[in-house]
Formats: structure tokens, sequence, C-alpha cells
């Protein structure tokens, strides 16, 4: 069966990140872009054999992802929380 999973990329200083939408434990980096996708993707495949080995139940892919625009005022200071 063929499964569809939504990856994200972020720009990092070493590269790129690469993570799954659906799976956030599916991560990885590459030094670019075509690099972090084939590495996303030997990501995938490993944990889906682990995830079979260990009799897990393998997320589901599909999800819907959209942008939501938003206005933000110039000098408007960006604060990071941590949990």
């Amino acid at each position: 069966m063929l499964q569809n999973y939504t990856a994200k990329y972020s720009k990092i200083a070493s590269g790129y990140m690469g993570q799954l939408i659906e799976w956030p434990e599916v991560v990885t980096e590459g030094k670019d872009i075509e690099e972090c996708r084939m590495m996303l993707r030997d990501a995938l495949n490993e944990m889906l054999l682990a995830y079979k080995q260990q009799r897990k139940e393998i997320p589901l892919g599909g999800a819907l992802i959209e942008q939501v625009p938003v206005e933000v005022q110039e000098g408007a200071i960006q604060k990071s929380y941590i949990d």
C-alpha cells in the first residue's frame, strides 16, 4: 500500500533539516535540500521497519497543510517560549 507523508524542510546553519508532519520522530539533516530529502526518505524507511518489528502502530500520512496569512507590524519583537 502506498502511503504519502508530508515533509517540512527548514534551513539551518549546516544545511537543511527535514521532518515529517504526521510522524515528528522521523527527522534528519542534509547539507542541501536534495541530500535532506534522500536522508528523510531513508529515515522513514528505517522507522517503518523498526515500528513493524516492534509491532507498533504506524502513523498515517496525508496531513492537510495550509498557510495562514497574518500581518506582522514592523519592529514587532518575537518571543521564544520554552515549555
